[in-house]
């Protein structure tokens, strides 16, 4: 049996944290001037969309300190390292993303029954600021691929978006006395995002389930494993994630031959060489040999021990 250590490429993570930290920056400092705007300009939608922005820099704030973490090395008692940490961050995320919608919503259908007219000209200058600021922040983080940075695009897109309405409605106000197109404007982006962020939260809920992230891949390394010379079938096939990108892989290769120590060799190179496209971080094939019972299914049934190959492939 050999042990390897897994050497993760960290360059790539250690960009997400950048990116992300950028965000927190711009969205904490634009958060505190929404506040003060919203006061001075007399608008309830803006006041809500600073609400909401608070929830997201809180939200981007954890996200940026779990993905740090999720760089630390594995210890004796995380031996698969901190990766499911920024789960655990897209998750809390994506709840107070829902939460925060489901406030803006209980915000904006009571003004549908009362509508109040805000100042138009603070409106319009803080949308224009609002925009540009979402829009880089999104910006920032659009190259990222962590299920963390995709919930955390959709909190600034939905904020630029928040903001697009947000101007169409000052602009309109600011010419006719429609003040019902705020609330009717928000429920309508709200309910666009919820929607998306759900969708998110179930998928990040399924990861964190050790549910198979890909379907596909899945049966093609089941084929790949399978097509390969002296394999029969395959047991206890696990596929499952430790954060959406990064993989892992354990399963039982039934052999029809006799092998010694050179077609042992020959065995594991083409497995390897099998499992190569795709990428997986951490990997570990047991061969079984012709005859021999899968050690999982009956151990509590043979006593005899039999001699099991085993190894780890990285």
């Amino acid at each position: 049996m050999h042990n390897h250590h897994h050497h993760v490429d960290t360059t790539s993570s250690k960009e997400d944290s950048t990116r992300i930290g950028w965000a927190f920056w711009l969205n904490f400092t634009f958060t505190i001037i929404e506040f003060i705007g919203g006061w001075l300009t007399n608008s309830v939608a803006i006041m809500a969309d600073a609400v909401h922005d608070l929830g997201d820099s809180l939200s981007i704030g954890l996200a940026w300190y779990l993905s740090k973490l999720g760089h630390k090395a594995s210890t004796e008692k995380y031996t698969y390292g901190f990766k499911r940490l920024s789960l655990m961050g897209a998750m809390i995320n994506g709840l107070i993303l829902i939460l925060g919608s489901i406030w803006v919503m209980s915000e904006a259908i009571p003004r549908l029954y009362n509508p109040e007219m805000p100042v138009t000209e603070g409106m319009i200058g803080l949308a224009i600021l609002g925009i540009m600021v979402n829009g880089l922040a999104a910006y920032k983080l659009h190259g990222g691929h962590s299920m963390n940075e995709k919930v955390l695009n959709w909190h600034l897109i939905e904020d630029a978006m928040g903001w697009v309405a947000v101007l169409v409605v000052a602009i309109v106000l600011h010419f006719v006395e429609w003040p019902i197109l705020d609330p009717i404007l928000s429920i309508g982006f709200t309910l666009f995002i919820l929607i998306n962020v759900v969708r998110y939260v179930v998928q990040t809920m399924s990861l964190f389930l050790q549910g198979v992230p890909d379907v596909s891949t899945r049966k093609a390394i089941s084929q790949a494993l399978l097509s390969m010379e002296h394999v029969e079938e395959l047991h206890h096939l696990h596929f499952w994630s430790l954060d959406g990108e990064q993989h892992v892989l354990t399963v039982h290769v039934v052999i029809n031959c006799a092998v010694d120590n050179e077609k042992l060799r020959q065995l594991k190179a083409e497995v390897h060489r099998r499992l190569a496209p795709f990428a997986l971080a951490h990997t570990t094939v047991e061969f079984e040999l012709p005859g021999e019972p899968c050690r999982d299914e009956n151990d509590h049934l043979h006593a005899h021990s039999h001699h099991h190959e085993h190894d780890e492939i990285n």
